[in-house]
């Protein structure tokens, strides 16, 4: 039957999508391809769950207790369904697996979310930035109610006043644009389908060139922004992430204890700063080739797994109806 082989074009769906993921993040305006890329990841993503859903119900259903329970013929459903009992458990398994890790990893990030908000308030001082005296130069932002911006001592005396205003910028648009929600729904997507990992890892990039061009806006000075970003990284020297700073940490060079290890590389994001800005009026001035492709990806890979479930419910009621 048809819908056999419908069933399994949501699973190779993200293969297209990871491939365009880096391209995307580069050329496009990053906002804009920070929501496309989050959408499409989500979105494939249960997408995929859902055709492996179907894969195990086509194989459930001809067990003869099933069949039973819902009052159809065995011998129908059989003949008319494709799905051989292999397939129906080897999905079922992918499946599981997928829900688990997607569940650990939702947990973790609201474990990481958590305790971001109450490393936050724990922070001394009542002042959205707080100095901490630490000749490791190091800035990062901590999502919470209110969020904070953490800035040693090194770091401040390895900038000038320019570029501590770029830095405070760039902090505060991780926490006024809820960057680390993007971050925890494209690391969500990528868990349950490791396909769109390269997404996420787009996702890590795109959220740190719009805190880059954010920066960028409020200083008036795209290259005041390259220039700090640029000094940031050489005065950071390579370290294992601090105790005690959780998984929601969003920093100047990129996400702390990134489990796809996707932070944005620094070189790219200063030529991108130093480069001519692209302008996007939002939502109205849009991309639209890569919309369009986005909503080709996502709309063929929901018209296949529905288009698999209904043949799959009309063989179940022919099965039932005779």
């Amino acid at each position: 039957m048809v819908w056999h082989l419908l069933v399994y074009l949501p699973l190779l769906f993200p293969v297209p999508a990871a491939w365009a993921a880096g391209p995307l993040a580069e050329r496009l305006e990053p906002r804009f391809a920070t929501w496309l890329l989050t959408a499409s990841a989500l979105a494939l993503a249960a997408l995929s769950c859902a055709a492996l859903g179907v894969l195990l119900v086509a194989g459930v259903v001809r067990l003869p207790l099933t069949a039973l329970a819902g009052d159809w013929s065995v011998s129908t459903v059989r003949a008319g369904d494709p799905v051989s009992t292999v397939e129906a458990v080897v999905a079922g398994l992918v499946l599981a697996v997928a829900l688990s890790a997607g569940m650990r990893m939702l947990w973790r990030r609201m474990r990481a979310l958590a305790g971001a908000v109450f490393e936050a308030a724990c922070l001394p001082g009542a002042d959205r930035v707080v100095v901490m005296a630490d000749a490791a130069p190091d800035a990062y932002a901590i999502p919470g109610l209110p969020g904070r911006i953490v800035v040693s001592t090194g770091m401040l005396e390895a900038l000038d006043d320019g570029d501590r205003e770029a830095m405070l910028a760039h902090e505060s648009a991780h926490l006024a644009c809820h960057h680390y929600a993007f971050v925890a729904v494209a690391q969500l997507a990528a868990t349950c389908n490791p396909l769109l990992r390269p997404v996420a890892s787009a996702v890590a990039y795109t959220i740190e060139r719009w805190a880059d061009e954010r920066a960028a806006t409020a200083c008036g000075d795209r290259r005041q922004v390259a220039r700090a970003i640029g000094k940031a990284a050489l005065a950071t020297t390579r370290r294992p992430a601090r105790k005690g700073l959780s998984g929601a940490v969003l920093g100047l060079l990129g996400r702390r204890r990134n489990p796809l290890k996707a932070a944005g590389p620094v070189p790219r994001r200063v030529a991108a700063l130093l480069a001519e800005p692209r302008v996007y009026s939002l939502p109205l001035n849009l991309p639209l080739l890569p919309l369009a492709g986005a909503a080709a990806i996502v709309g063929s890979s929901a018209v296949c797994a529905f288009a698999a479930a209904h043949d799959l419910h009309l063989l179940l009621k022919v099965a039932g109806a005779g």
